[in-house]
């Protein structure tokens, strides 16, 4: 039998040819998934220096100021000195729930980034039913709190995530319910894209502000809530509980527990802007600089620095609500809270929802 050793050197370099090309498929699908991770840990470290700063303010106090120009490395040595902390673990407590607890509330909220559209091409997952995955992701945060608390065999530790898991009961279904109005009356879709798309023509007037003032301002509150903001954080307040869940941690996984509070700040902005705001378009009407919008369709580039720049500036300009409400507004007693969620903010968004379903059905 004779071989032919130029068609096995063909064949060899073909196969080669074929991994490669798996390779560098590989590494293309990733490569969105890092830069997002990349943009979100970015955007993180600025939220915790303009907290620092913006409280500093309010209190007439100097903030962080040595570490870099301006403190802005602040948070990153912060994240280093946790980082080299000694991880210790409770003797008699689950060591397996104990240390995927605060994974858990990390990743559920970091899953939520990718139906977030920064521009009109730029999401990592256009999925049709989007906001609800958002809804649904963040609802899995409060199952680690749960393993958390249980995990380090401490009472407190254990009734702050009940506490955790309660709040984010009784305000997961008035928040769900703002984002099925929107969905019923203004785009007709659960896609990020659909939603801002729909809001697109007019320029702020044609925001779903306008259209869903009552809607807005039980979103801002439901989203506050989930995020455990002042005046929510019952589940980690000093006074109520030794700070909760949190109690038995140290090290790292005490520092996720507080990358996850704003990882979960960052995403609720995010969908404020996308959903009532306007998201990434520009807050002009076309009528006025209808020359601009030529320039951005033409200029790709140019058009996705600005989608990504207005989409970050109305995130960042909407985050000095909560930053602002933490030195503001006193915490609340936990009957309090879950009164306000079950006895105020479940009617009126139910009847926000009434009333959206009735004026579709009569404009139908």
């Amino acid at each position: 039998m004779i071989i032919d050793i130029t068609k096995v050197q063909a064949i060899n370099s073909f196969s080669r040819l074929e991994s490669l090309k798996e390779v560098y498929g590989t590494i293309w699908l990733l490569f969105p998934i890092l830069i997002l991770v990349l943009g979100i840990t970015i955007g993180v470290l600025v939220i915790v220096w303009l907290e620092r700063q913006i409280s500093a303010g309010i209190q007439q106090r100097i903030g962080p100021e040595y570490a870099g120009p301006l403190g802005i490395l602040q948070a990153l040595a912060d994240g280093t000195k946790l980082l080299f902390k000694e991880n210790l673990l409770p003797s008699r407590g689950d060591t397996y729930l104990f240390s995927i607890g605060p994974s858990i509330a990390v990743i559920s909220i970091l899953l939520s980034y990718s139906v977030i559209p920064f521009g009109s091409r730029l999401v990592l997952a256009d999925l049709s039913i989007g906001v609800f995955l958002w809804i649904a992701i963040s609802s899995i945060a409060p199952i680690g709190l749960l393993m958390s608390g249980y995990g380090s065999n401490n009472k407190y530790s254990f009734l702050g995530g009940l506490r955790a898991a309660a709040q984010s009961i009784s305000y997961e279904i008035p928040l769900t319910l703002c984002v099925l109005a929107i969905s019923l009356r203004v785009s007709n879709s659960l896609s990020t894209v659909d939603i801002v798309e729909a809001q697109s023509k007019y320029g702020f007037l044609g925001w779903n502000l306008w259209r869903q003032p009552i809607g807005f301002i039980v979103f801002i509150i439901s989203s506050l809530a989930e995020c455990e903001r002042l005046p929510f954080d019952l589940p980690e307040a000093e006074e109520e509980l030794v700070a909760g869940y949190q109690t038995e941690y140290s090290g790292i996984k005490f520092g996720l527990f507080y990358v996850a509070s704003y990882l979960n700040l960052l995403i609720s902005s995010l969908f404020v802007t996308v959903l009532y705001l306007g998201g990434w378009n520009l807050s002009i009407p076309h009528i006025v600089i209808s020359g601009f919008f030529e320039i951005n369709k033409i200029d790709v580039v140019f058009g996705t620095t600005i989608s990504i720049f207005i989409t970050l500036a109305k995130t960042f300009l909407f985050l000095f609500i909560p930053i602002a409400t933490r030195w503001t507004l006193p915490r609340l007693r936990m009957d309090q809270l879950l009164n306000l969620g079950w006895k105020f903010l479940l009617p009126i968004s139910l009847g926000n929802l009434l009333l959206t379903t009735s004026s579709q059905l009569l404009s139908l």
